[in-house]
């Protein structure tokens, strides 16, 4: 019976590690997903450019860096910027903060989405 335990226990973990592996995200394919996203934010995520700097974008409050104009619903919109404001966000845009400049329709696919945000949580700190 012990033994019973210790097999279902083992495979419980590895069904849960492998889950949250997923959940984390391939970083290589979210690079490959934020070719997308050059078009308007810079590769190294510093320097504004259509949209802003995405450097330290983590924990820092929506619509708040000083040198880039942002459209004043986002300014309203209270978002912190975690790992899942910014899932949500990426999703759909205009749903998360309706009237937000960002000319992007969303990224439908849950995958992908986890994918490029675990990208972004390595190279936007």
């Amino acid at each position: 019976m012990m033994r019973l335990q210790t097999i279902a226990t083992a495979a419980a973990t590895l069904v849960l590690a492998a889950g949250m592996a997923h959940a984390q995200g391939d970083p290589k394919r979210g690079e490959k997903i934020f070719e997308n996203c050059r078009a308007c934010h810079a590769a190294d995520g510093a320097a504004n450019e259509v949209g802003p700097g995405l450097r330290g974008v983590f924990g820092r409050r929506a619509g708040e860096r000083d040198d880039f104009r942002y459209s004043p619903a986002l300014k309203r919109s209270g978002i912190t910027w975690t790992p899942q404001t910014m899932t949500d966000f990426v999703a759909d845009p205009q749903k998360m903060v309706p009237g937000n400049r960002m000319p992007y329709d969303g990224l439908p696919d849950a995958r992908d989405r986890a994918d490029l945000i675990t990208y972004m949580l390595q190279v936007f700190k």
